[in-house]
């Protein structure tokens, strides 16, 4: 009967976590600040009555240390997401993410004889581009896309030493973290901070690194959410799904089911203490066929539009290695698109959404991060 805290643990993710925490015999209590564009406006948490709701902010110590009474261990979700969002409004990101984390951790440094083990919440966007090989020269590090190559429509990276096109490999743990965006670079912040200063201070410490999580209780409405939600919120509005650049893009989804499973594995897993792991399928999609699977299933006939356009801190490919999951964790992914697709249209079909990606786009356009 652990009793654990979850930050953001009414949000996407944290509430599936919670409720299954709860269900697993947990004492759980769920800290969040109900942020608009993760929950809408006046949404409800949905979790189940064995979990205690405890709204506030981590960006206030007070409400950390009311959190953390009688708490041993930590599950940390709380923050903003996207891209995107974060390019834009980059104090609030920083805040949010990085002196959040801050905050947390000195309050868990102060109970290190209570708090047992703290996991955060990672994301792949700490990676910025993914793994490459080149025929000739073998594995590389590829550089960012440079503007001018974006311009011309010239997708794929390039070998840094023959300028051959590059074959996406799956992504390892070891590899040189290089964030293309603010939100990337918070994340990078947060997972550092906490394998730090649990080192530092012999708290048990584990990053997860989540790739493209997707499933039910999405946030709709955020227009810097997960693709999958994304597409499913415009194709419910009757309106194409936008695709930027050819859409040949290479991503790794996994199911929220997954996350949660990997997450709980976190918590008690005797080898994971002081590593980043990812959390992933290692399977392949593209997303032009992410987004025609879901206009078959919700809006037959809705095509997707690819735009030939590109976002500033986007990447070309990501997907995961997932063999230090499997060896640390003991977790393997179940779920596949083919059999949980049907199950988030389900869910999708009987949501009410104001779709507002357009007016996201165009926020974006004006900065001068779409081109």
């Amino acid at each position: 009967m652990k009793s654990v805290l979850v930050t953001g643990g009414a949000g996407f993710i944290g509430s599936h976590l919670s409720n299954a925490l709860a269900a697993g015999g947990y004492r759980v209590r769920a800290l969040d600040n109900f942020d608009h564009l993760a929950h809408g406006p006046g949404s409800v948490a949905i979790l189940d009555r064995e979990v205690e709701l405890m709204r506030g902010d981590l960006r206030d110590r007070r409400h950390i240390e009311r959190a953390l009474v009688g708490v041993e261990a930590v599950l940390h979700l709380g923050g903003v997401v996207g891209n995107g969002e974060s390019m834009m409004n980059i104090c609030r990101a920083v805040e949010c993410n990085s002196l959040a984390t801050a905050n947390l951790l000195e309050a868990l440094i102060e109970r290190r004889d209570r708090v047992s083990r703290v996991v955060a919440a990672s994301s792949m966007a700490v990676y910025g581009e993914g793994a490459y090989a080149c025929g000739r020269h073998g594995e590389v590090v590829a550089s960012p896309r440079s503007l001018d190559q974006l311009r011309r429509g010239e997708w794929e990276l390039r070998c840094p030493r023959c300028g051959e096109e590059l074959t996406p490999m799956p992504i390892s743990e070891d590899r040189p973290l290089a964030p293309t965006s603010v939100y990337g670079i918070t994340k990078r912040d947060q997972e550092e901070l906490v394998l730090t200063l649990g080192r530092a201070y012999a708290i048990e410490a584990v990053a997860l690194r989540y790739l493209n999580v997707y499933g039910p209780g999405q946030a709709l409405g955020n227009p810097y959410t997960g693709v999958a939600a994304i597409f499913a919120a415009r194709l419910l509005s009757g309106r194409r799904p936008r695709v930027f650049e050819d859409g040949n893009q290479i991503r790794d989804l996994i199911h929220v089911s997954d996350v949660v499973r990997a997450t709980i594995a976190a918590l008690e897993a005797p080898r994971a203490p002081g590593s980043p792991i990812n959390v992933a399928t290692g399977r392949r999609v593209r997303v032009i066929d992410l987004a025609r699977a879901l206009e078959q299933l919700l809006a037959p006939g809705i095509e997707p539009e690819i735009t030939g356009e590109f976002r500033a801190g986007d990447i070309r490919h990501c997907f995961a290695d997932t063999a230090r999951a499997r060896a640390l964790l003991e977790f393997e992914a179940e779920r596949t698109l083919a059999d949980a697709l049907p199950e988030l249209v389900e869910w999708v079909i009987a949501q009410e959404v104001e779709e507002v990606g357009d007016a996201a786009v165009a926020e974006l356009r004006a900065a001068g991060l779409v081109g």
